[in-house]
This record gives C-alpha cells, structure tokens and sequence, in this order.
C-alpha cells in the first residue's frame, strides 16, 4: 500500500445538511457515515449530549475524489475547517511520519490506539498545515 492523501472536512454540527447538498447538486455519494450515538468507546470523545446524532465520520465520493468529513469536536475542530488525512501501511511509517510533522508543530491528539485504528493521531505542522495521520485496522 502506499500512501494516501484525502481531504477531511470539517462542517461545525453541519455535515449531514452539507452531504444533502453535495449529493443533490455534485452527484455525491456517500460510502459510510457513523454517528456519535455509534461509537463504542464515547468516553474518548465527550460532546455535548444533544450531538448523538451528529456525524462522527462520514466517507463519500465527487467523481473520482473521495473525501471524509465530520460534524467535528468543538476542541479540536481546525478553524479552517479542514485537515489532510494521510493514510499509511504501518504503524511504524505512521510514528516516523507524525513525529516528522510535529517537529516545530503541534501534536494536539497524540499518536495511538483508537477502535478504528491500530495507530491514529493529529498534529498541526510548522506551516500550519492539520494533519491526521492513520494506519488501516488490519484483517
């Protein structure tokens, strides 16, 4: 596998309105979409009660582009609305890449375990740049 590089957007508790309009007026189509109420370990993510419906992640395609969004966390939520999600083979590259990028950055969500992945976490570069950087749940 190589490396994967995919837009994750960030819609502030708007993402099920947004993926409503990107699929009426730009044809998307939507992969996967988990909820908060969903998650199996919500204590790794404490949002305000009424957010259960929210979107946790969702998954969906413009054409040939797949990208990734959320309602986001109010604490975590990049400003601009957006990261890069870098997906990589192991959790080895993942470790050398995220230590790489928060050389002079901002590891905010240091890297680890998560119920979706063996090795996940997010970090602002030296440019500025929102990262979030992961390794596939192996089979």
């Amino acid at each position: 596998m190589k490396p994967v590089v995919e837009p994750y957007l960030f819609f502030a508790g708007r993402c099920e309105a947004a993926l409503d309009y990107y699929r009426q007026h730009l044809g998307a189509e939507i992969g996967m979409l988990m909820r908060y109420k969903d998650n199996p370990e919500p204590a790794s993510c404490p949002l305000p009660a009424h957010w259960d419906e929210k979107v946790m992640h969702a998954s969906f395609t413009i054409g040939e582009s797949r990208l990734m969004g959320s309602d986001g966390m109010k604490e975590q939520m990049p400003e601009d609305g957006h990261c890069m999600s870098l997906t990589l083979p192991t959790e080895a590259e993942a470790k050398r890449v995220f230590s790489a990028l928060a050389d002079g950055g901002d590891a905010f969500m240091p890297i680890g375990r998560t119920f979706w992945s063996p090795c996940f976490g997010m970090v602002t570069d030296r440019f500025g740049i929102h990262w979030m950087v992961t390794v596939p749940e192996q089979p």
